[in-house]
């Protein structure tokens, strides 16, 4: 698993302020934004292959390599909202999220 919040993506003032934006965007009280610790892929957890976005239990995004494909059949969404769950189980939120995004910063 890729330690993302490392990940660097451009410059330094790039990083920093990407990363400065997602400690802003954690105050809004419209968002709930949570971090899985590089500790959980440890745990045997089967990661998702493609980034999905979840806008209620009728209608899911999911990004693939060349689309995006729009999911509606119960079966398929009832494997997603599992998965979604199950991130949101292992996600810390709040200063416990907040502590890696701030060892982040300091490390560049």
């Amino acid at each position: 698993m890729i330690d993302v919040l490392n990940q660097r993506i451009g410059d330094q003032d790039v990083m920093a302020g990407q990363l400065g934006n997602l400690l802003a965007a954690m105050t809004l009280p419209s968002m709930s934004i949570g971090i899985i610790p590089t500790a959980a892929a440890r745990e045997g957890v089967m990661w998702p292959l493609e980034q999905f976005t979840v806008f209620d239990d009728s209608r899911i995004h999911v990004e693939l390599l060349a689309a995006k494909v729009t999911v509606t059949a119960p079966g398929e969404l009832d494997i997603y909202l599992r998965a979604f769950a199950r991130l949101t189980e292992l996600a810390v939120y709040g200063a416990e999220a907040r502590a890696p995004i701030l060892e982040a910063i300091e490390a560049l």
